[in-house]
């Protein structure tokens, strides 16, 4: 499994894969409109984007958004967006993506990678839980539709 950082060049596997992403959680976008903000997240630096390779074809996706932590003083990994092509599951592809990003975020400085998920995802809760990440309570999430 090779883990690349995703560059313009990228940009047809990284929507493809985001596509697919998109759909596991039931959430339908233009193609036009997926293309480019992709495109926008790559040319802008706005987000980090890793992508899994299996034989010399992209099978994962990981996204990234750098932040800080108010709470911790110092910076801090969201991430936002891991998937990987239903066809390649069970390859560890996820997981060499999550162990990549834990690198990389030690590597730039961050004092940790947080992430959500759905209640009923109960594979990815399987997969961050035996990496060490933790299920966090005290705490609601929120959120306001504009």
């Amino acid at each position: 499994m090779e883990i690349k950082t995703a560059a313009l060049e990228d940009l047809d596997d990284a929507v493809r894969l985001f596509t697919g992403y998109l759909g596991f959680y039931k959430r339908e976008h233009p193609a036009d409109q997926i293309r480019n903000f992709i495109q926008e997240r790559l040319a802008n630096k706005d987000s980090i984007i890793y992508l899994a390779y299996a034989e010399d074809r992209a099978v994962g996706i990981a996204q990234i958004y750098p932040t800080f932590s108010s709470l911790s003083l110092a910076r801090s990994w969201v991430l936002n967006d891991l998937f990987v092509d239903p066809e390649t599951r069970g390859t560890g592809a996820g997981r060499a993506l999550l162990k990549h990003v834990c690198s990389e975020a030690a590597a730039a400085g961050a004092v940790d990678v947080v992430l959500e998920t759905a209640e009923d995802n109960t594979t990815a809760q399987a997969l961050y839980e035996s990496e060490g990440f933790t299920k966090e309570s005290g705490f609601y999430h929120y959120s306001r539709s504009l």
